[in-house]
């Protein structure tokens, strides 16, 4: 068992790099419906590796710069060795930041956020703050997991109860309906919202189930953090077989693996 406290105070590029494809494609859902926009820069809030990077620039550069911004000094350091087509680095700043602290310099074109704002709670207060900052015209599009309810993270929190009573408890997940970010953030331009529900198909994985190998890099990392080597070990084995349950292997190994993400893109005037 790979996964211990010790190694879990930042985020694994790695890991979370394994399912890249699937991780990519919401965000490209997303970057389909952003339109045109007026001059500013591009920011990737809450870049990561700088996974997305590249297809922003295919779309907006060089009429726009590229700043990625996350807290995460690994994932910054990977980022930064994304380079474009013409060998040179995609973005022209990268900022180390707490996201939910962050104010732009100057008004952006458009603030992009794949699967970051989740983290973060009372939603009615930062993102108004977000939109605040855009220039005229600007756009803020951001997708979210919302997945508190599936067995992939319910379990996470029971397991934790189960074996480690009162020591890891879960706040409210902050993601709302996609109709909740209409009714909250028409007021400063024309929003548009949708839910989608992702059915994924996981490999074998050398080590426990392939759900827990896709969770682990994310929303089993709280969790983890604070457990001892000891801990870890037996939590993980315990989510493996809650999840054998849960998410039971097809006859080839494989796994089905549903996941439902929120959507909105908010243009302002």
């Amino acid at each position: 068992m790979a996964v211990t406290g010790a190694t879990t105070k930042d985020w694994d590029p790695a890991r979370y790099g394994a399912f890249r494809d699937l991780r990519l494609r919401p965000a490209l859902d997303l970057l389909a419906q952003v339109g045109g926009l007026p001059v500013g820069d591009v920011v990737d809030l809450g870049c990561g590796d700088g996974a997305v990077a590249g297809a922003l620039a295919e779309r907006f550069r060089p009429e726009h710069q590229e700043i990625g911004v996350d807290s995460s000094a690994a994932m910054l350091e990977t980022a930064a060795g994304r380079m474009t087509q013409w060998e040179n680095p995609i973005y022209s700043g990268l900022i180390q930041a707490d996201i939910a602290l962050w104010a732009a310099e100057t008004p952006p074109a458009l603030i992009f956020s794949n699967a970051a704002l989740n983290w973060l709670p009372d939603h009615a207060s930062l993102l108004p703050r977000l939109a605040g900052m855009l220039a005229p015209g600007g756009v803020l599009a951001v997708q979210m997991p919302r997945q508190g309810g599936a067995p992939s993270h319910r379990l996470l929190a029971e397991v934790a109860e189960r074996l480690f009573p009162g020591r890891f408890p879960v706040a409210r997940a902050p993601v709302l309906a996609a109709g909740d970010y209409v009714q909250m953030l028409l007021p400063l331009g024309e929003v548009r919202a949708w839910t989608t529900e992702y059915v994924q198909m996981l490999d074998p994985v050398a080590e426990g189930h392939p759900v827990r190998a896709f969770t682990e890099s994310t929303a089993m990392r709280p969790f983890v953090a604070g457990m001892s080597a000891e801990e870890a070990q037996a939590y993980v084995a315990a989510y493996d077989a809650a999840l054998a349950a849960a998410y039971p292997a097809l006859p080839d190994g494989r796994v089905l693996f549903p996941f439902t993400r929120v959507f909105f893109v908010l243009e302002r005037p």
